[in-house]
This record gives structure tokens, C-alpha cells and sequence, in this order.
């Protein structure tokens, strides 16, 4: 024990042979660790491991790979699968679990494996930085120590309910978590998470009895009003839906726990344009998430027209797991965006929607048959002509002429599609906004003789909407038109508006 140090037994293992051995895919994993590719060398090991399950020396490696991507609980379970396993006296083990319990809060945990790793290893590599990490962790007090044990205590429970949740271990964890919230009532997750487990059981009643439970004694609770809108999602009942993402929407929480959730949520949904907005803005900040935020990351981007940075995200979900190529958000997008999306708009309550819809639905790059919308109920004549005219321009015919104000309406929201396909902010409601102002104009009898400056009078009031306010100039030079004729359209728009 102890005879050699852990960066000698990375050497020793650095002989390989030809073949594509567990070892061959650890030294391209080290050789990733050392380039800092920490995704690529993840990537390696777990192949190594897959080769050679019961090699510590690979194992361990991976945890601390593990440690450097943030994912402290993962890396432990294979630190101490080393210890209670395969090799108790690889002590650096012990270090390394010390610094990931520390990092979690775990603070008697994390002195616990120090004061181990020193038991082993008093004059030992790591020796000197294990004093150090004890002395700060020495400095609370006792009555916080005695704090520490309670949130130690609590936190190890979740991490262990959470385990039983991503396995499928639904009555093992039901169990857990109704211990924990009868031991800490007030600790919300549990009963989110129990929640989650009565869902997956199939028992919808009791999860919603959970979760109005939480918001009653914790209004505004996101993770619960989050849970509550896949649930709805999920049972189809899409009237609520809209009512919960419109009050979503108008969330703007300041912790990126709860903007991941926010905008996992309205991925899994199928409202792209919000999950882009909160995705691209953690990303925009530095945030280095795990594979389920590029993968939602990747599809709202996608299906929000911003292709390049759906490809960059996908290739980390494909880091994180290779299982996943040929799932690609364009590889089945078109049938994912019509399932997800498209029907969402088509079924929506006011004509904008529908319109919406259909415009939406001549932008998958597929032959559009009547079939394909035969169960969509249309109210009125403007939504007829308009789904003809989608159904006909898929297919290139010209059996039908359209009216002039059907062909204008779906310029204008082409126009609007073409100047802001690449920007990075979420613009579903510029095209809503654009499809309720022609309904009205054609109740109203106007005409659409202009359809940019249609175009252009309707991102600038939409703008202005959302406090991201442009000029009549700079809209003018956007869409290529004189200031007079933007502020001629403009005025026309909001007398519509009103």
C-alpha cells in the first residue's frame, strides 16, 4: 500500500498493446486529460472501462475527469466502487473523495476520507493538501459542524433517492423521499422528486396532489410549477398548457439552477423559441452543462433556425454519450418538429395561432398533402385559403390562385422569416404578432400592396413590445425603406393593434 504514487501507476500503465485493449483507449484518454479535452478523455476512459470494468487504476482516472466537469457525485460512486471492490489500499482514493464531498458540502464527509487518506498516507503526494483542505474545513464551529450533520445527512438521501429515480427504482425511492420529507417538511425537492415518482408509476393523481400540496405551502415554487406543466403536457391537456407557459414566460429567475430547469422544461414541451432563450443564455455565460442541457440546447436551437449552434451542442451530447448519434434533432426533425410543434400551433384557440401553424408548417422542407392537416378544424375563410395556398406551394402547383391578401400575408411573414433567421433572440412572438395584425387588416378591408413594410412596421411595434425598442431609422435600413414610408406603416399597425 502506498509504494507507489498515483502518477507512477499512470506511467506504469502507459504500455499497451496493439490491439484496442482497455488500455489503448486509457492512453488516449490521458493523452485527451493532457491536452485538456476533458470531454474527449471522458469519453476514452468510459470505453477503457467498458473493456476493463475492474482496472482502479482507469477508474480512478475517470473520476477525476468526473471531478473536473463539476460531476462530484458521479466521480465518487467510482471511487468508492475502487475501495469497497477492487482495491482498498489505493489510498489517493480517499484525497480525492475528500476534495468531492467538500465541493457537494459535505463537510464531515469530506473530513472523514482526509483524515483517512492521512491515516494511509501521512508523508503520502497528496499529504500536504489534505492538512490544508482539513484546516479549512476545521474552521465552523461546533454548532455548525452539528448543522453539517443534519445537511450531510439530508443531502446524501436525496443523492441516493435521485439514483433510485434515474434507475427506475420507483418504489425504493418513493419510499426514500417520504422519509426525508416526513424528517425535513419544508425540503421542497423531495416533493418534487416524489412527484416525478409517482408519474412514472402511472399515478398522475397522486403526483398532482404532490405538487399542489408544495405550491400551496410554497407558492411560486418553480420546480413544481415546471413539474406541473410536463405533467399537463404529458395528458394532453394543452388549454392549460398554453395558460402555464404564458405565466412561465413571464418568469425571470436569477439562479441558473432554475433557468436550466426553466428552459429544459420548455424544450421538453415543445416551446423552442423560450428554452432557446434560457439555454443560449446560460451558455452565453460560461455555464458547462451536462448532456441533457446540449441535447435540449441543440434541438430548440435547431428548430428556432440556428443550425451551427445546434451542431457545436450536439457534438458535446455525443461526448457525453455516442448512443445518441442518429438522434439528431435534423436527422428526425422534420417528424419531431411537426409532432412537437406544429400541431401545438395548428390546434392553438385563436386564428393567429393557426396561422402560425400553417406558415410554420410550409418551413419543414416537406410535400405538404391536405392529409396531413385533414384533422385541424379551420373557422374561417382567411385560414382556408391560407392552408391551400401552404398545401400547393410544397408541391410548386398552381391549380390554386390564391387571393392577392393570401399570398401578401405569407410574403410578409416570409420577410420577416429572412431578416431574422440568424439572430439569437427568441422571435415566435414577432410571427404571432405579425399573423394577428393581417387577420385584422383583413377584416378591416386594407390592403397589402407593401409586404416589407408591412414587415418592417411589424417587428418595430413587436420590439418596442418587448423592450427591446429599434428606431424607425434603423428598422428603415434593416428592411431596406424610406423613414417615411416605415412611419406610415407603423401608425397603420397600432390603430390595428388597438
Amino acid at each position: 500500500m502506498g509504494k507507489n504514487t498515483f502518477e507512477e501507476r499512470q506511467q506504469m500503465a502507459k504500455v499497451i498493446p496493439f490491439l484496442q485493449t482497455g488500455q489503448y483507449y486509457f492512453k488516449k484518454g490521458l493523452k485527451a486529460y493532457r491536452k485538456r479535452d476533458i470531454y474527449k478523455a471522458k469519453k476514452h476512459l468510459q470505453r477503457a472501462i467498458a473493456l476493463e470494468p475492474r482496472d482502479p487504476i482507469i477508474i480512478c482516472q475517470l473520476a477525476v475527469v468526473l471531478t473536473e466537469i463539476g460531476d462530484h457525485s458521479g466521480s465518487n460512486q467510482y471511487l468508492l466502487s475502487i475501495i469497497d471492490e477492487i482495491d482498498p489500499d489505493m489510498s489517493e482514493c480517499y484525497y480525492f473523495l475528500a476534495n468531492n464531498y467538500a465541493h457537494l458540502g459535505l463537510f464531515q464527509e469530506a473530513q472523514k476520507y482526509a483524515k483517512l487518506y492521512l491515516e494511509y498516507e501521512p508523508d503520502g503526494e497528496f499529504a500536504e493538501d489534505t492538512e490544508d483542505l482539513l484546516e479549512l474545513l476545521s474552521i465552523e464551529s461546533e454548532i455548525e459542524e452539528e448543522i453539517f450533520d443534519i445537511k450531510d445527512e439530508l443531502i446524501i438521501k436525496q443523492e441516493k433517492a435521485r439514483h433510485f429515480l434515474e434507475d427506475g427504482e420507483l418504489d425504493q425511492a418513493i419510499c426514500l423521499l417520504k422519509e426525508i420529507i416526513s424528517e425535513y417538511p419544508d425540503f421542497w425537492s423531495a416533493y418534487n422528486n416524489l412527484a416525478l415518482a409517482y408519474f412514472y408509476t402511472g399515478d398522475v393523481v397522486k403526483a398532482a396532489e404532490i405538487l399542489e400540496e408544495v405550491l400551496e405551502k410554497n407558492p411560486g415554487n418553480l420546480h413544481a410549477l415546471c413539474n406541473t406543466l410536463v405533467f399537463l403536457f404529458y395528458q394532453r391537456k394543452n388549454k392549460r398548457v398554453k395558460e402555464l407557459v404564458s405565466r412561465l414566460e413571464r418568469i425571470h429567475p436569477i439562479l441558473v439552477e432554475h433557468r436550466y430547469k426553466l428552459g429544459a422544461t420548455f424544450g421538453l414541451v415543445g416551446r423552442y423559441d423560450l428554452a432557446y432563450k434560457w439555454l443560449r443564455n446560460l451558455q452565453k455565460q460560461g455555464f458547462q452543462g451536462d448532456e441533457t442541457f446540449y441535447y435540449w440546447l441543440s434541438h430548440s436551437a435547431y428548430f428556432t433556425g440556428h443550425v451551427d449552434i445546434a451542431k457545436q451542442a450536439w457534438e458535446k451530447v455525443i461526448l457525453e454519450n455516442p448512443e445518441k448519434i442518429g438522434s439528431e434533432p435534423w436527422a428526425i426533425g422534420k417528424t419531431k418538429y411537426f409532432n412537437d410543434v406544429l400541431d401545438r400551433w395548428l390546434q392553438g384557440d385563436y386564428i393567429e395561432e393557426r396561422l402560425y401553424g400553417l406558415f410554420l408548417l410550409s418551413k419543414t422542407n416537406k410535400s405538404v398533402d391536405e392529409d396531413d392537416i385533414k384533422h385541424i378544424t379551420f373557422h374561417a375563410t382567411i385560414e382556408r385559403d391560407f392552408a391551400t395556398y401552404v398545401c400547393q406551394l410544397s408541391k410548386s402547383k398552381t391549380a390554386f390562385t390564391p387571393p392577392t391578401y393570401i399570398y401578401s400575408g405569407y410574403e410578409a411573414a416570409e420577410i420577416l422569416f429572412q431578416n431574422n433567421r440568424n439572430n439569437d433572440t427568441t422571435t415566435e412572438g414577432l410571427y404571432l404578432t405579425w399573423f394577428m395584425i393581417f387577420d385584422e387588416a383583413v377584416n378591416q378591408g386594407y390592403k397589402f400592396g407593401n409586404a416589407k413594410a408591412w414587415a418592417a412596421a411589424t417587428e418595430y411595434m413587436w420590439r418596442k413590445h418587448q423592450l427591446n425598442p429599434v428606431t424607425q431609422k434603423e428598422i428603415g435600413a434593416k428592411y431596406e425603406l424610406s423613414i417615411a414610408t416605415v412611419t406610415k406603416y407603423v401608425k397603420t399597425v397600432k390603430d390595428l393593434l388597438k
